[in-house]
């Protein structure tokens, strides 16, 4: 009974932030979380209604976390540098979107807007606007940014403890021979496929975008 009088959706999400760390979202169930607080699943139900009223608590969480990170740089002003207080702003957000690395999938599972990632970016647009973009480049610039804008894009391959032998490399370059060129001058011929450097991948993306920003700031 003492646990569940302390029991609070803060404290349930911040227990179901902890299991997904740990497990992912596949280990998050009503049960576990339950048992890691050391309630019955019922009591649950007075803070969140399902599993996924849970999941749509994990993004106000990972949302709370980033708006903290972003809150704390030491930026330049956007009439000053917009460029490079964006860059800081969407990197920030990629640190804690990498100590939760099942978040971008929640993000994605979402089928309504969530108020606190509205906010989000409103205060992307709200930057650019102050850097001297119009609505309607700042329009297209969170298009352009997209996910990325919050620290995180679908990759193109998710490799990840993939083999991809030189036999099996040859089979496929018939069909596919700019890839699999790529992946050998990539991997250097090993046996590995998780040759990506995902974080510097992303600034490169991240950058290119800025770039092409900046040359069409105040001309749209």
């Amino acid at each position: 009974m003492a646990a569940e009088a302390g029991l609070s959706r803060e404290r349930v999400l911040r227990a179901a932030v902890a299991i997904a760390d740990e497990r992912g979202t596949a280990g998050l169930t009503m049960r576990s979380l339950a048992a890691s607080l050391g309630v019955e699943a019922m009591s649950l139900y007075h803070h969140v209604a399902n599993k996924e009223a849970v999941l749509d608590g994990l993004v106000e969480v990972v949302m709370g976390e980033i708006e903290e990170a972003v809150a704390g740089l030491d930026a330049p002003a956007p009439e000053e540098d917009w460029r490079t207080a964006m860059r800081m702003r969407v990197l920030a957000a990629r640190e804690v979107l990498v100590r939760h690395p099942w978040a971008p999938g929640v993000f994605e599972s979402r089928t309504g807007t969530s108020l606190a990632v509205a906010r989000y970016y409103d205060g992307v647009l709200g930057l650019m606007v102050r850097g001297g973009f119009s609505y309607e480049l700042g329009h297209r610039a969170l298009h352009a940014l997209g996910s990325r804008a919050l620290g995180f894009s679908q990759e193109l391959f998710e490799p990840d403890g993939m083999e991809a032998p030189e036999e099996a490399l040859a089979a496929m370059a018939e069909a596919v021979p700019h890839l699999v060129a790529m992946i050998a001058d990539a991997s250097h011929g090993g046996a590995l496929l998780g040759w990506c450097d995902y974080q510097a991948e992303f600034e490169f993306g991240l950058d290119l975008i800025l770039d092409g920003l900046e040359r069409l700031r105040g001309k749209v």
